[in-house]
């Protein structure tokens, strides 16, 4: 399973800057639907598109590693086997 690991990538963020970010802003900035990133921060499994992730590494200025993990289906805590 693909973990986004945008939460993290908010408070990185809001630490360097001392700002609160919030995805209402980051919407503005990337052009990316407010509900789309709150799917994409807080749904296990959500699946969105690589233009999503192009704009996300923009407004980061990260890579796409950064942004999300693979993580093995059998170490995901409540998945079926």
């Amino acid at each position: 399973m693909i973990r986004f690991r945008l939460k993290e990538m908010i408070a990185n963020q809001e630490f360097r800057t001392g700002k609160r970010t919030t995805l209402g802003a980051i919407a503005e900035a990337t052009g990316i639907k407010q509900p789309t990133l709150s799917r994409i921060a807080g749904t296990r499994g959500y699946n969105t598109t690589t233009d999503n992730i192009d704009k996300l590494c923009k407004h980061f200025d990260c890579q796409v590693g950064d942004l999300m993990e693979y993580v093995p289906d059998e170490s995901v805590a409540g998945e079926p086997s």
